[in-house]
This record gives C-alpha cells, sequence and structure tokens, in this order.
C-alpha cells in the first residue's frame, strides 16, 4: 500500500508544497495546483496583504519557530505521545495500530497549534482582538484560551445548530472570558460562522486578527495554519521511526483540513500511503453527507475567499450538508489537500456517522480512550482496513480530539437510558 511513485514530493516536500514560489519563480502565490488564492473584497485586500507580509517575514525568523515550540511544550504537554492500540489490533487481527494523541493537547485537541502560533503574530501586528468560527466548538476553546493567554479580546462565531449540539465548549468559552455569538443564518453551522467572521472583520480590521481555524480560506490562511500544525507530522514522523518504524498508512479526519494536512506534511517524503477520511453522514448516496473529494456531489468553485471543491449544485448553489460530527460538517476542503487528492499523494474514504460512532465504541471498549467523533472517523477508516494487512504492518492514526466535548451527541447516538433520565430530570428540576 504505497502511494504513486512520481506522486512522492522532492526531499524538501512540504516546503516545496506550502511556499512554492521560493523554489519556481513561475509558481503563483498561494495556490496549490489549482486550487486557493485570495478572493475577498476590496475592504479586506489591504489587510491580507499586511498579513501576507508578516507571516512571510516571521517563518523565515528561526525565532519564532523556536518560541511557538516553547509555548507548546511548556503550555501544552508537547510532543503528544504515540500511543500503540495492542488490544485493538489484536482484536482486528491484522497491522498494529498506533495513534497519535492530539486529544492530550491543552484545550483537548489540535487546535491550540494553530491558535498559540496566530497569537504570536498577532504579537508582531499589535492586534489587541480576536475573532474565530468554530463548528465542533474546539476551534473557539481553543481561541478563547489563547486569548485569556495572551491578554486580548475575543469574540467566537458558531452556527445556532452547532451551538446546541456543542453546550459544553459554549460553557467554557464564555467562562474563558469570550463572547459567542450564534449565528441564525443559512444552515447555522460552519460555513454560516466563517461568513460572519468575515464581515465583522471587515468592519474590525484595524485592531482585530481573525484567527481561521482551519488550513482554508483566502491566502495566506491554509499556508500559514499548515505551517504552525506540521508540528503534529514532523512529531510523529520522528516518534515513528525512532520507535516501532515508520507506518504503511497514515489516516486522519477531514472536515477543512487541519489536522489532516499537519499530520501529512511530516510524512510527504516518505513511502507512506496518506488517508483522509471525510464525513460521510448518512451514506454517500443520501445527500446528506460532507463528503467533497469522495462521491459525486463536489465540484471546483469559488466561495469564502478561495477555490477547492464544494458541495453544491448544478447551479453553484452551496448545499446542505451533513454529519455527526460537528467539526466536519463544511461544504470545502482545504486547497492543499484538494491538490494531493489531485496528484495522487493523498487517498480520501469516507465513513458513515453509524461507522465513526462505532468506532467510538469499540476504541472505548478497547483501549479506555475517548475519542472525538471527528478523529473516530479517522479511527473506523483504518478498522475497516487494517484487517487485510500483515501483523507486521503498522498504521497510524491522527486522534485529533477527545470526546468530551460531544457527550450530549455521543449519549444520543448509543441511546444510554440513564443519561436521558438524567436530563429529564434535570429538565424537571429546573
Amino acid at each position: 500500500m504505497s502511494p504513486t511513485p512520481n506522486a512522492v514530493l522532492s526531499p524538501a516536500g512540504w516546503e516545496r508544497l506550502l511556499f512554492p514560489t521560493d523554489y519556481d519563480p513561475d509558481a503563483r502565490l498561494g495556490y496549490y495546483g489549482p486550487y486557493g488564492g485570495c478572493f475577498v473584497p476590496e475592504i479586506l485586500y489591504t489587510t491580507m496583504q499586511e498579513l501576507t507580509a508578516v507571516f512571510d517575514q516571521a517563518r523565515r525568523d528561526p525565532a519564532l519557530w523556536a518560541e511557538f515550540v516553547s509555548v507548546m511544550s511548556t503550555y501544552s504537554s508537547r510532543p503528544t505521545p504515540v500511543t500503540h492500540l495492542e488490544r485493538l489490533s489484536e482484536r482486528l487481527g491484522g497491522a498494529q495500530i498506533y495513534l497519535k494523541r492530539e486529544d492530550l493537547n491543552q484545550t483537548g485537541a489540535h487546535k491550540i497549534n494553530n491558535v498559540i502560533g496566530q497569537g504570536l503574530l498577532m504579537r508582531r501586528m499589535g492586534k489587541k482582538r480576536v475573532i474565530a468560527e468554530t463548528g465542533a466548538g474546539q476551534h473557539g476553546v481553543a481561541t478563547a484560551t489563547m486569548a485569556a493567554r495572551f491578554g486580548l479580546e475575543c469574540t467566537i462565531y458558531m452556527g445556532a445548530v452547532d451551538v446546541e449540539r456543542q453546550r459544553p465548549n459554549v460553557f467554557w468559552m464564555e467562562q474563558l472570558g469570550a463572547r459567542v455569538v450564534s449565528v441564525e443564518d443559512g444552515s447555522a453551522t460552519l460555513k454560516d460562522a466563517i461568513n460572519e467572521c468575515l464581515r465583522d472583520w471587515a468592519f474590525s480590521m484595524e485592531d482585530t486578527h481573525y484567527a481561521l481555524g482551519t488550513a482554508c480560506g483566502p491566502h495566506p490562511f491554509p499556508q500559514m495554519v499548515a505551517w504552525f500544525q506540521r508540528l503534529i507530522g514532523e512529531e510523529a514522523r520522528a516518534q515513528m521511526a525512532e520507535g516501532p518504524g515508520l507506518p504503511e498508512c497514515v489516516y486522519a479526519c477531514v472536515g477543512g483540513g487541519s489536522n489532516a494536512t499537519g499530520m501529512f506534511l511530516g510524512f510527504l517524503d516518505d513511502e507512506v500511503e496518506l488517508v483522509g477520511v471525510e464525513a460521510g453522514g448518512e451514506g454517500i448516496d443520501s445527500g446528506r453527507h460532507a463528503a467533497r473529494l469522495v462521491g459525486d456531489d463536489a465540484r471546483p468553485g469559488i466561495a469564502q475567499g478561495y477555490k477547492t471543491y464544494f458541495l453544491q449544485d448544478e447551479e453553484g448553489q452551496m448545499r446542505h450538508t451533513h454529519s455527526v460530527s460537528a467539526g466536519l460538517d463544511y461544504i470545502g476542503v482545504s486547497p492543499i489537500l484538494a491538490h494531493l487528492g489531485d496528484t495522487g499523494r493523498v487517498r480520501f474514504e469516507a465513513v458513515t456517522d453509524d461507522e465513526a460512532i462505532a468506532a467510538l465504541r469499540l476504541l472505548m471498549e478497547t483501549e479506555g480512550i475517548i475519542g472525538a467523533l471527528e478523529s473516530t472517523h479517522a479511527v473506523a477508516g483504518a478498522i475497516r482496513e487494517a484487517p487485510t494487512m500483515k501483523k507486521d504492518q503498522r498504521i497510524l492514526i491522527n486522534l485529533s480530539g477527545r470526546g468530551d466535548k460531544d457527550i450530549f451527541t455521543i449519549a444520543d447516538a448509543l441511546g444510554d437510558d440513564n443519561w436521558q433520565q438524567f436530563l429529564r430530570r434535570r429538565g424537571q428540576g429546573a
């Protein structure tokens, strides 16, 4: 199970992918193949230029990366470990399965990596207010946490549907001092939260930074988010190389794409298959899913400041999406991943809501690990394929977050009677 030989990038693979103009004078800034770009209203153009210039200068300064790694090690317990899932591997009877434990980060997910990095950039820009969108709430909590630590004003936009299904994260954002705005427009999910952030930013850019949480949006956001999140893949590759050996396959769930991009960048130059797992919802044929790179419901288009695959109809209108996991419930996908999919470097699969929930249950039962519903999509993809592999082969999965935030959704999906009785008693008591 190895990638197409001509799809393996050069020894400086991730650098050539993220910063092609450093190596090729004919490359287009902010593009990955035909995807990416910066399609923003004129009012935001100067701000995007400023951010691009600040990031370009900062990423060339070794002091920034050193400071970033130092903060992450002292504040967020990095490097996060790699865990061998011995009992799950034995249960499945195939490859040996390992988890990269991003769930053990401060705030419980990989999102803190990116926001701490963007917080350090805010210091260089002198911005005092941060805004962010969030779906599952993990990016919102991470941004609110960063704002509290750095002394910033913080506003989080969140779709009304996600506010209801991720209430624990809303509570923590507010306790951390953030103002949480429930977005009622459209499908009231992640894409609508992003739209509201862009509206806010258009009128507050002088003192406000938009800390976009995933590797999407207008340039330089995909490049910048991926650059900070590459910490995951670089750590994981070193840990596997120094321990059991490099994996045959690496799996990551794919919503916008920050955790997958961060993980995959560490392995671009290796003979390792990279597998992105999208949200199959109720099934690809049902129309109720959020799979952009699997199936035939998505096509290239331009929205929210960039070009990529979006779930849209024949007239270019964005379709409604569905996933049991709020963080994968998005119409678009990172232009970086779209390009890697086109070139064959990343293979994409989709798993259903039921498969993701079953994977969560099995992970808890065999290993005592409670993964986020987003992450257990990747676990489900690996569970599907591990039995077909040899016992001396290795699979590495990015467990991008923990499942505490999903307690309401998970309890409902599992039909837990005791939980439902508890909620009824709480309702009656109120």
